[in-house]
């Protein structure tokens, strides 16, 4: 590609990294599902392969395609997000560090921050990241990374990503984003100071609910550099034909990502419009208290909403009563999915600081017939407040 020519988005995602087959002419990146290579002489390596957990050509595709979306200097591809989080948490954090997170956190995150880096040495504190004050306040001298979700899951938070940027760096800390509700789409962290971009290519990326996989990317080459000696050494990586996959996805990334803000935006003024609905939380919604920091970094609020009921007993039954919204964890497909935080995807932060309200309902709305969609929830939110 012509890197004199600044290029939009879209078509970073359909041909970063992705040439045509130099043997074929294939204008798909081949799946290279190969776990050794030929070596042209002891220690001449072929295109610089050797074994595909240090480097394999399909992964190079996903890593380069990454760098490029999120104007990054390097693009990392793992097994899964939380691989990618381990994996991050041990080349920049030793025993003793501490690490800022969100008072509202995926719960998956906060089970490895308790169970496994607590345990190893590493401390963290949960903190509102909405307030710039409080993440401040919190900051120590063995702060290493502040380590932030906008928005976040699943309540829907907005952090201030310039201002905790500066924060970090005037702490001598690291700035990580898990960008994986908005997608670089919609919003490119490293453009507003952040040092590490966090991804679970299971999500939007993939798009498709049939991969799982996990990204980082790093504003320096160095860090870069740092972060893939640990992916090799601990050998989390992402095998060839998930990447495959995350590569197919984002090539449609943007065009989805435009249905899915649309369909959110739709199902969040209908859910507004519902007595039974306690509130509903949606960064595009102008009450939202996050609502003008998303529309300053964001290019549109995302696919996500979450809304409160009257009752966990009424959350509950909004979510065995849809027929088109698939009671399901995960997130990001094209399909539309329903679930209860707190007995599901944050069951592990119950009786935590980050436990989650027992009346909250989370809604991946997915690319369906609006109306489809709209009906769909009306008639379960009737049918649980009956």
């Amino acid at each position: 590609m012509d890197k004199d020519v600044h290029q939009g988005f879209e078509t970073l995602a359909i041909h970063a990294g992705q040439e045509p087959d130099l043997t074929t002419g294939a204008v798909v990146p081949p799946i290279h599902q190969a776990s050794t290579y030929k070596q042209d002489g002891v220690g001449l390596l072929r295109g610089g392969y050797e074994y595909s957990r240090a480097g394999n050509p399909t992964r190079t595709a996903l890593e380069v395609c990454l760098a490029e979306v999120e104007g990054g200097a390097r693009g990392l591809a793992f097994a899964s997000g939380l691989a990618a989080e381990d994996t991050l948490l041990r080349a920049l954090c030793r025993p003793g560090d501490h690490v800022i997170i969100p008072g509202d956190a995926y719960g998956g995150t906060y089970r490895l921050f308790t169970k496994v880096a607590e345990p190893w040495g590493l401390v963290h504190d949960p903190v509102p990241l909405g307030d710039v004050d409080a993440v401040r306040a919190a900051v120590r001298p063995e702060t290493k990374i502040i380590w932030v979700e906008t928005p976040t899951n699943p309540l829907l938070g907005i952090a201030d990503l310039a201002a905790l940027a500066s924060v970090a760096h005037e702490a001598g800390a690291l700035l990580v984003v898990d960008n994986t509700f908005a997608s670089p789409y919609l919003q490119r962290p490293l453009a507003l100071g952040a040092d590490v971009v966090m991804h679970s290519t299971t999500k939007y990326i993939g798009g498709h609910s049939d991969t799982v996989g996990g990204a980082l990317v790093t504003a320096s080459a160095e860090l870069g550099e740092r972060l893939a000696y640990y992916q090799n050494a601990m050998g989390g990586v992402a095998g060839p034909f998930d990447c495959w996959l995350a590569l197919r996805g984002l090539k449609t990334l943007g065009v989805r990502m435009d249905r899915h803000c649309a369909n959110a935006t739709a199902v969040a003024d209908m859910l507004s419009g519902r007595e039974e609905v306690r509130s509903v939380l949606y960064p595009g919604l102008p009450e939202h208290p996050g609502h003008g920091i998303a529309a300053k970094q964001m290019k549109a609020f995302g696919g996500m909403v979450s809304f409160r009921m009257g009752s966990e007993e009424e959350a509950v039954r909004v979510c065995e009563s849809t027929k088109l919204f698939i009671l399901g964890e995960s997130l990001g497909g094209v399909e539309s999915l329903i679930e209860h935080p707190g007995r599901m995807t944050h069951a592990s932060a119950k009786g935590s600081p980050l436990e989650v309200p027992g009346d909250l309902v989370r809604l991946s709305v997915g690319i369906e017939d609006v109306d489809d969609l709209l009906r769909d929830l009306e008639r379960a939110i009737t049918a649980a407040t009956r």
